[in-house]
């Protein structure tokens, strides 16, 4: 005689006691830093709250982002690679701490670490002195290091200094100047570049940058950037003869440097652009960059839903900013994308246009400036949920 009953598995669970529970939905959220609030990091890991606590099935994939400026190092070392902090020179000289992100093999150096317009007064006198070679400094490091390649991040750049305190830090020799800065190279008589790193010509080297501006001229590095770091027109123009001077030395002993000052981002951060690009540099969009540093379209591959955003979001936005750039990736592996912001200034058009399904304030919940971003924390996981029960709704009535 035999005895049936429930088909069972090899471990002796019967199967129709097995019920099928679909994985819930998963959130890749990518914002940028809201500044003066909140650095990128926690703007991800509030929406990340307010998601699950409105889904308790929902995955969430945090990923900060930058645009290639500052917060770069902050996002690559959230993806995983590993801070690496010491004392460098800052833009006037004196000692600062500055960090850069490394796996071993690739290294990711923000300028603003070393040479950041946070570490200004931003006056004339500053606009004039401040220098770089703090960044070359931390180039230096990871050189040393092994490093197979560098990413140079630049934005929110003190100097304009044409990248020539990066070059000195580097090895280089510029006879002639007795000051320090933009200004200071007026005197500069010969650049001896026989001393430069020899791992430089074993690396690649990626410039991370939106700008487009050369290093000299109407749309140059002193013109267009010296007054946002303190130069008055008197400034500019002297911030500009030092440049040119520094350009001439240099074509003296390579004819193809006055095209590289001429081209698209030389004139990025007061002219380390130039410098990068005279090291071999490749130029990418900042926000490519990261996206690439933090391996979004591995972490988007098979997303219900990416959120992204920044702390103001407006017609500025819209030309090379981080949640643009997220939201472009994330349409080509065909993931519908929100964005966060703490105000935004999109008109529909602008919101279609971005890529975005939606956009969300905080200053709809809260109007007052100040109040919004003292509280962005509690507002974001208010976004949060939100979000999760206006675009994560199907997921509940399967």
């Amino acid at each position: 005689m035999s005895i049936t009953g429930p088909a069972k598995t090899a471990l002796g669970t019967p199967l129709d006691l097995i019920q099928e529970h679909p994985p819930g939905p998963l959130v890749v959220v990518a914002p940028d830093t809201f500044k003066g609030s909140l650095d990128a990091t926690y703007v991800a890991e509030h929406l990340a709250l307010g998601l699950q606590r409105a889904r308790g099935d929902v995955e969430v994939i945090t990923a900060p982002m930058a645009d290639g400026g500052e917060g770069t190092v902050r996002a690559a070392c959230a993806a995983g690679m590993t801070p690496v902090t010491l004392t460098v020179a800052g833009p006037f000289g004196d000692p600062v701490r500055a960090c850069y992100a490394t796996d071993g093999r690739r290294a990711v150096i923000e300028l603003a670490q070393a040479a950041g317009l946070h570490l200004s007064p931003a006056d004339a006198a500053a606009a004039c002195r401040a220098g770089t070679y703090g960044v070359g400094q931390l180039m230096a490091h990871a050189l040393d290091a092994g490093v197979e390649s560098i990413v140079l991040a630049v934005g929110g750049s003190a100097s304009t200094d044409g990248g020539a305190g990066m070059f000195q830090a580097l090895g280089a020799r510029l006879d002639g100047v007795r000051n320090p800065g933009g200004t200071g190279l007026v005197d500069l008589q010969q650049v001896d570049l026989s001393g430069l790193h020899p791992r430089l010509a074993q690396v690649q080297l990626t410039l991370a940058s939106d700008v487009n501006n050369p290093l000299l001229g109407p749309d140059g590095a002193a013109a267009v950037y010296g007054p946002q770091k303190g130069a008055g027109p008197e400034e500019v123009r002297a911030l500009e003869a030092g440049l040119s001077r520094w350009v001439q030395v240099l074509t003296d002993s390579d004819a193809d440097v006055r095209r590289l000052a001429n081209a698209p981002g030389a004139g990025a951060a007061g002219g380390a652009g130039f410098a990068a690009l005279l090291l071999g540099a490749r130029r990418r969009p900042g926000v490519e960059v990261v996206l690439d540093l933090v391996e979004f379209a591995r972490k988007v591959r098979g997303a219900d839903l990416v959120i992204t955003g920044e702390g103001s979001l407006d017609a500025q936005s819209l030309a090379g900013k981080t949640p643009v750039g997220v939201a472009a990736a994330a349409t080509d592996a065909a993931v519908v994308v929100v964005a966060v912001a703490g105000v935004s200034e999109l008109t529909p058009e602008q919101i279609d246009q971005a890529g975005f399904t939606a956009v969300y304030a905080l200053s709809d919940l809260e109007p007052d400036p100040e109040s919004s971003m003292r509280r962005a924390g509690e507002l974001l996981e208010r976004v949060g949920a939100q979000i999760a029960t206006a675009h994560l709704w199907v997921d509940l009535h399967v």
